[in-house]
């Protein structure tokens, strides 16, 4: 019995963990990679996957640039138009991730469960300045719900949030870059055998969906 249960349970170490995920953001200014986090952030990740094997962040703009802070995109079009979202999803921000430095969450509006397509890169640590939980609250009721971190292009979102601004079109006319930055093609590839990468180190719809202003 004993040789049937250690048996059993050597199958059970053999089986492969699920892989792991990265999307590829190829903009007009380069190549930004981003390790998902399907494990602590499940429902985001699949949320986010949808959407860029549907082709809607294809064409799409960095639409808001704020230094120090976030470069956002989603679903503003490179055409001026607004790109129609799927439900609200829940949040999910009782996880452990953080806004860290290089780490991309997604944007939302007051109510909870109410991100869709926005999603923001966090250019310093955030964690700070509201966009963690508040200590203390229910679990998932605030915050902004992070689902990976920037693995290799970081020195692209930091040229993208040099960029000029001003550019006087779209939801945040004072943030938008005079010259567009583009989002050309967003892909899912699954990583056989990665291992596990730490977060960067710390740097020391009628509306969009969006973290607060700064």
């Amino acid at each position: 019995m004993r040789i049937v249960l250690a048996l059993a349970a050597a199958a059970l170490l053999a089986v492969p963990a699920p892989a792991a995920q990265e999307a590829r953001i190829e903009t007009s200014m380069g190549t930004i990679v981003v390790a998902l986090d399907a494990d602590k952030a499940p429902a985001t990740v699949a949320n986010f996957v949808r959407y860029a094997r549907e082709g809607h962040y294809n064409g799409t703009l960095f639409y808001r640039i704020v230094p120090g802070f976030v470069i956002q995109a989603g679903s503003w079009g490179a055409d001026h138009k607004w790109r129609p979202p799927h439900q609200p999803i829940p949040l999910e921000t009782a996880t452990g991730l953080s806004n860290l430095r290089g780490t991309i969450a997604m944007g939302r509006e007051d109510k909870p469960a109410s991100a869709t397509t926005e999603f923001f890169i966090n250019l310093d640590d955030n964690n700070a300045r509201g966009l963690d939980p508040k200590p203390g609250d229910a679990p998932n009721s605030t915050g902004y719900a992070v689902f990976g971190h920037v693995s290799a292009g970081m020195d692209v979102v930091d040229a993208i949030a040099a960029v000029p601004v001003s550019g006087g079109k779209g939801p945040f006319p004072a943030n938008e870059p005079v010259t567009p930055v583009v989002i050309r093609k967003v892909t899912i590839a699954t990583v056989a055998d990665a291992p596990s990468a730490p977060p960067p180190a710390p740097a020391g719809q009628s509306a969009p969906a969006t973290p607060p202003a700064q």
